[in-house]
């Protein structure tokens, strides 16, 4: 078989025996994974990466609205290219074993060859347009777009069902690394208390001028540095993992205590009473160590494994953190992405619908008339709240706040209501954020949207 042409069920199966290990399962493969992509930025510069070094996975398609971004990305990586604009051409591409380079990422998700389509951009509404598209022509949908993942993914989780295809969170994210811990604790017995993110620093009123030196030395988009510094991608992540665990923030914006080690989260939270109250929950510490790391807090009253894990050094219990030093991004992505093609199983997805979301408020004082700027600008920033909180006065979804004009004087740090903004219902990521909420509310999350 030809290694362009779309691969078969019965193709992917590695011949003879199947090992376990991903590896092996990959090069055992007598075709590869073709993988089509959104975004050239620095997401997608690593993902393109690793499709280079990653056996039988390739990258044959690469869409960017900076059309240069996506040229560079494959001049940087030294992968044969050409630029293509219509089906025909995209495909021919494909067919000569070449990167196929364009703007439009809905022309990307309809190439013949691919297996797979992963949205690496930080576009929402421009999601809302290629991703059902992807899914209509059968690609499996993976998302390493966390923003368009929280806005659409019930929608597009139930859509992805309804081709016979996969859609996942990526691996690599921190909710798709605590997701392992989480289950792993799970495997071993354990109770799930907190599901621990590890954040370096916060600023809520960073914005893209003032990130601008941070941002530089990082190599990193100046909305995208700001939405990291502000918190909204931290609650974005967290809201991620409440939809697909059924996990409450105890409190708007999460508790996030500053802590010096991770071990201090014993002493930090009320850990009994915080799961007597809520159950589960998702909360983070700040400017911990170890930086970049996350964590998973299980409970296990057995008295046995009690004096093990005493043995083992993790304490006397009942409650014991799991933790992890390190998420490498896009290093850790591919997985996910075999995952979701070979074995048809998610990594992470919404089966709870809308659990939590994250409501937009303001980083500085609003007038009537002034226009929001969405993630990562200079007008709002996003706290992660329980979408049942939402019921008397709901707040407008932070991954709807672009381009929405407020009605009504709005003080620094309040929470922007939804009645008081103009916002176009016609807008495709509005329609289908819409059509995604009532898809939850017509489907009672007693287990998840595939019950």
């Amino acid at each position: 078989m030809n290694a362009t042409q779309p691969t078969s069920r019965s193709s992917l199966q590695p011949s003879g025996r199947r090992p376990f290990e991903m590896r092996e399962q990959l090069r055992a493969l007598d075709t590869k994974i073709n993988v089509a992509m959104a975004g050239a930025g620095a997401m997608g510069r690593g993902l393109l990466h690793q499709c280079t070094v990653t056996p039988a996975v390739r990258c044959v398609a690469l869409a960017d609205i900076d059309l240069e971004a996506a040229i560079d990305c494959a001049e940087a990586k030294g992968v044969p290219y050409e630029v293509v604009s219509d089906l025909g051409s995209l495909n021919d591409c494909i067919r000569k074993e070449k990167l196929a380079v364009c703007q439009d990422a809905a022309l990307a998700a309809r190439a013949e060859a691919a297996d797979v389509f992963i949205d690496a951009s930080n576009a929402i509404q421009d999601a809302a347009r290629f991703c059902p598209v992807a899914l209509e022509h059968e690609k499996h949908l993976v998302m390493m777009n966390a923003e368009a993942d929280l806005a659409f993914g019930p929608y597009l989780m139930q859509r992805a069902a309804e081709q016979g295809v996969t859609y996942a969170s990526c691996d690599g994210d921190q909710h798709g690394v605590i997701k392992r811990l989480v289950d792993d604790l799970r495997l071993w017995g354990f109770d799930l208390v907190m599901a621990g993110n590890i954040k370096g620093y916060l600023d809520r009123y960073a914005n893209p001028t003032s990130i601008i030196p941070e941002a530089d030395k990082r190599n990193l988009d100046y909305r995208m540095c700001t939405a990291y510094t502000d918190g909204t991608k931290l609650g974005v992540e967290m809201a991620l993992l409440a939809n697909a665990l059924d996990l409450e923030t105890p409190v708007p914006g999460m508790h996030g205590p500053r802590a010096d080690h991770v071990q201090e989260v014993h002493d930090l939270f009320d850990l009994g009473v915080l799961w007597e109250k809520h159950g589960p929950v998702v909360d983070y510490i700040l400017g911990a160590e170890p930086d970049g790391g996350v964590f998973a807090v299980g409970y296990c009253e057995d008295p046995y494994q009690q004096r093990m894990m005493e043995y083992y050094k993790r304490g006397d219990g009942p409650f014991y953190i799991f933790y992890r030093p390190y998420h490498l991004c896009h290093v850790e992505a591919m997985e996910a992405i075999a995952t979701a093609v070979l074995e048809d199983r998610s990594l992470l997805q919404p089966e709870y619908g809308h659990v939590a979301d994250v409501y937009a408020y303001a980083k500085t004082d609003l007038e009537p008339g002034d226009e929001l700027d969405g993630i990562g600008g200079y007008a709002c920033y996003g706290l992660i709240e329980n979408c049942a909180n939402q019921n008397d006065a709901p707040g407008l979804p932070i991954t709807l706040a672009q381009d929405a004009r407020v009605t009504t004087k709005i003080e620094k740090d309040e929470k922007i209501p939804a009645s008081q903004v103009e916002l176009d219902n016609d807008r495709a990521d509005v329609r289908l954020h819409n059509q995604s909420l009532a898809l939850c509310q017509s489907r009672p999350m007693e287990n998840s949207l595939s019950s």
